[in-house]
Parts: structure tokens; C-alpha cells; sequence
């Protein structure tokens, strides 16, 4: 029972917190239409445990995953919480080499949308054509498509294409989106997702306009002042949320 592994000594309050947000992220991905079957993976550091974090079952779909059926490894692959599940070795390797070098980023999101792997699998990639993607300009960074990520050498060119950017664009694949929290790497997520669909609306339709550099600088300076309160994407994935528990609470357990 969920509430069992919640009175289990080896989980603290806080490891519990993570795994609830984590669980209701995956269900506001499957709400939004992100779930790709059983495949692709939202990650979050685990709190005061160096180098563990949480990661989907492999095998559910993200509408079946809980807070108890999230999976705790190190940054070895090893599971450290006993979990019946096994773990996707190229979410692993992606997620894990990370988590491994980049202290700041605490959540990590790959999805494999539609929109998303369009614009990865387009020369030039997104486009500062729209309001989202003119949030996105000098901030995404772009990484060759070398095959499923199962290999670990592949891991120190994602590293080096990823630079000083949160961000990124895996060609011919898809989205990566890091944060410093969970709600930030959702936002981030989130908003160039829609970036991506307006861009391929706009392209399907004729020459999109680009906004000029000199603009896209006043947006970027500029877009802090649209943010709700409680940081970077808090009242947006809070929202979220509560749109989930009008239909399913379950991921709580």
C-alpha cells in the first residue's frame, strides 16, 4: 500500500514531497497530451541525498504513475528503494550523465511531442517567430541525433553541445527542458512546446515574420514582469495540478 511506503523509514518527508510532485507532473504531461506510450522521462533530484533522483517505471504509462511506483537510483543506474520496476536504460543515460554534472539542474523533462520533434528535425531548428519563441532566442542549445541514447560516451557531447544553456533541442528527437525546480523546468517546458506548435501553424501557412533582434532583447528583458508570484512556473504547474485532481487524484499515493 502507498501509505506503507510513505511510513517506511528510509523515505523522509521530504523524498515523499518529490515523489508527489513528480507523480502529479507526470499526469499534467498525460493531461496535456505529452505521453509518448510508455517511453520518455521526467527526473527530479531527490532532496538532501546526493546524487539520487526519482524516474518513471519502465513499462507504465504516465497516467499510472504514483508516488509510490516512482523508481529512486544513483547516478550509477542502481535502485535504491527496492522497486519491483526496471528503469529505461535511455532515459538513464540521458538524464543520469545530467544530474551527474550540472548541480542546478534539479528536474529534467524529455518528451518526444509532435511539435517538438518537427522543429528538432528542421534545419534551423525553432525560429524567433512568435511570442514563446522569442522568449527561446541565444537560449536553446542543439545536440546531432546519434541513435537511441544508450551508450554512456554519448553523454559527455551532450554535456558539451548543452554548454551554459538549460535548454535544448536534440535533433531529429526531441525536447530537454532542466530547471533549478520542478514547476521552472515545466514552464520552460511548457513554453517552448508552444513555441514549436505556433511555429509549425505559422510555417504551414506561407513566410512566417521574424521578430527583429532589437525586440526580441526589450521581450526577453521585459517577460519577468509577467510572472505570477512564487517563482518561476509555481502558480502555472499549480494549476495544472488542480486540473488533474478534478479527474484522478491517485497519483498522491
Amino acid at each position: 500500500m502507498a501509505t506503507a511506503i510513505h511510513e517506511t523509514p528510509t523515505i523522509s518527508d521530504a523524498e515523499w514531497e518529490a515523489r508527489q510532485q513528480l507523480a502529479a507532473c507526470y499526469r499534467v504531461f498525460d493531461m496535456l497530451g505529452w505521453s509518448e506510450m510508455i517511453y520518455n522521462h521526467i527526473t527530479l533530484k531527490v532532496p538532501g541525498e546526493e546524487g539520487a533522483f526519482l524516474i518513471n517505471p519502465f513499462g507504465l504509462h504516465f497516467s499510472e504513475v504514483k508516488a509510490s511506483n516512482l523508481v529512486k537510483i544513483d547516478l550509477d543506474g542502481n535502485k535504491l528503494d527496492g522497486s519491483p520496476y526496471p528503469v529505461n536504460r535511455a532515459g538513464f543515460v540521458q538524464h543520469a550523465v545530467f544530474h551527474r554534472h550540472l548541480p542546478d539542474a534539479h528536474c529534467i523533462m524529455h518528451t518526444h511531442t509532435t511539435a517538438g520533434m518537427a522543429v528538432s528535425s528542421l534545419e534551423g531548428g525553432l525560429r524567433p517567430i512568435n511570442f514563446y519563441a522569442a522568449s527561446f532566442v541565444g537560449q536553446i542549445a542543439y545536440h546531432d541525433f546519434e541513435g537511441v541514447t544508450v551508450r554512456d560516451e554519448e553523454g559527455a557531447r551532450l554535456v558539451e553541445h548543452l554548454g551554459d544553456k538549460r535548454m535544448m533541442l536534440l535533433k531529429n528527437h526531441g525536447i530537454v527542458a532542466m530547471g533549478r525546480t520542478l514547476p521552472e523546468a515545466f514552464i520552460k517546458h511548457w513554453s517552448l512546446q508552444r513555441a514549436c506548435e505556433i511555429q509549425l501553424a505559422t510555417m504551414s501557412m506561407g513566410t512566417p515574420i521574424e521578430v527583429p533582434a532589437e525586440v526580441v532583447a526589450v521581450h526577453q528583458r521585459d517577460i519577468g514582469q509577467a510572472q505570477a508570484p512564487g517563482g518561476p512556473g509555481a502558480a502555472d504547474f499549480a494549476a495544472m495540478v488542480r486540473l488533474v485532481d478534478r479527474t484522478d487524484r491517485s497519483w498522491r499515493e
